[in-house]
């Protein structure tokens, strides 16, 4: 018998430990977590740095459920308390140009080890792995049970996390137990910031290796813009990553499933429009294209692209053709990309879709459906941006959790 269980352990299920123990401090708190690794998610996330939040977090860095929704949680716990949170647990961050925020140390065993030292300082009982099964009602509250035995709680917690990354525990187990106490999902359940896949043979994936700033586009067939990223783009064996990729994914796939004539520009020279390209391509006279682009582009991309487009990157800029002119502006701004899937879950940082923040009350994240069980976390229908984002929804949705879910 506990008061309050939290199925997960990864950073919204530990959040909500902490604050559920903080909150009831007289109250038996326990985790059960099903993976054999404790916050292996949050151990590789950042590249092993663990990007803990961001300088600058609203509820337009966010899709899946509305942005209204998601701004009400989100300031509950914005970014300055994460900052005084993880200070008075022993972490200093700091802040890197890009708005991210990592720990000082650059290594995210000091936030894990950091919650769970909370975490035991403040009397919760930790037990792995133990993989919940089943969840049922109970005159008292709720009967949970799997291979390792049953437990009987009052109040009981879903922060088991989406389905990205499985081999580290999220493995979409919440979904079905969400479901088996009244809850709904929403129609598509897809990757989220994972990198895309390109056709065996085409020409950027022979790039391997090259990682040049770009603006991806998506947009319809009529010429409609409907999303745009500019950031770092990575060429690889399989397609295409980086974080401009990561950022427009979840967004090309969600209108790919919904109009089959969308596409994915990339634009190799941001903030440069197709006009502007054109009109300085006619301006460069006896400079060869060569030598006109190479300040702006990596020579191995530029040649690349001078052969898609079928000029010899020696011609002068005054001696090409109108056609040859247009379409290497084509090529070098306006590319449409043949994109044949994306890497999967597996490769996913994040999960788009889930339990609608409309079934949650946001002031608690209790469920509207089945009183006494809360949900926060990447079991919910929100998804954020590369650079912390993510986490922040983790540390904000749990922190709600944590100090609602009061025992009785």
């Amino acid at each position: 018998m506990t008061d309050i269980l939290i199925i997960g352990a990864g950073a919204a299920g530990l959040m909500t430990a902490i604050w559920a123990a903080r909150t009831n401090p007289n109250h038996q708190i326990t985790v059960l977590e099903g993976a054999r690794k404790i916050g292996a998610k949050l151990l590789i996330s950042g590249g092993t740095r663990c990007n803990v939040t961001h300088a600058q977090v609203d509820e337009t860095a966010f899709a899946g459920s509305s942005r209204p929704a998601i701004k009400k949680v989100l300031r509950r716990f914005d970014v300055p308390q994460t900052i005084t949170f993880f200070r008075e647990i022993g972490v200093e961050l700091k802040t890197e140009d890009t708005g991210k925020l990592f720990p000082t140390s650059d290594s995210a065993k000091t936030v894990l080890n950091a919650l769970l030292r909370e975490a035991e300082r403040l009397g919760v009982r930790l037990k792995f792995p133990c993989r919940v099964e089943a969840i049922r009602r109970t005159e008292a509250g709720f009967l949970v049970s799997g291979p390792w035995g049953e437990l009987e709680a009052i109040k009981i917690v879903l922060a088991t996390g989406g389905k990205s990354l499985p081999k580290t525990g999220s493995d979409g187990k919440g979904y079905g137990l969400a479901r088996s106490l009244g809850h709904s999902l929403t129609e598509r359940i897809f990757p989220a910031l994972v990198p895309l896949l390109l056709p065996q043979h085409y020409f950027l994936r022979e790039l391997s290796g090259l990682t040049v700033p770009a603006t991806l586009e998506v947009r319809l067939s009529n010429g409609k813009r409907l999303h745009s990223f500019t950031n770092s783009t990575l060429c690889t064996h399989f397609g295409l990553s980086g974080p401009a990729i990561l950022d427009i994914s979840r967004y090309f796939l969600d209108e790919q499933s919904r109009q089959p004539d969308v596409q994915l520009i990339v634009n190799w020279l941001p903030g440069t429009t197709s006009e502007a390209c054109e009109a300085s391509l006619l301006q460069a006279g006896k400079h060869s294209v060569l030598t006109h682009l190479r300040e702006h582009l990596p020579e191995r991309l530029l040649r690349a692209l001078c052969e898609q487009a079928g000029v010899e990157p020696a011609t002068l800029c005054n001696q090409l053709g109108r056609e040859q002119r247009k379409n290497l502006v084509r090529f070098l701004t306006a590319l449409p990309l043949p994109i044949t899937g994306n890497r999967g879950f597996e490769f996913a940082e994040v999960t788009a879709g889930g339990i609608p923040l409309a079934e949650i009350h946001l002031n608690t994240m209790e469920s509207r459906i089945t009183p006494g069980l809360f949900l926060c976390g990447e079991i919910c229908d929100v998804d954020g941006r590369i650079g912390g984002f993510n986490f922040q929804w983790a540390w904000a949705s749990g922190y709600i959790a944590g100090t609602s879910c009061i025992g009785q």
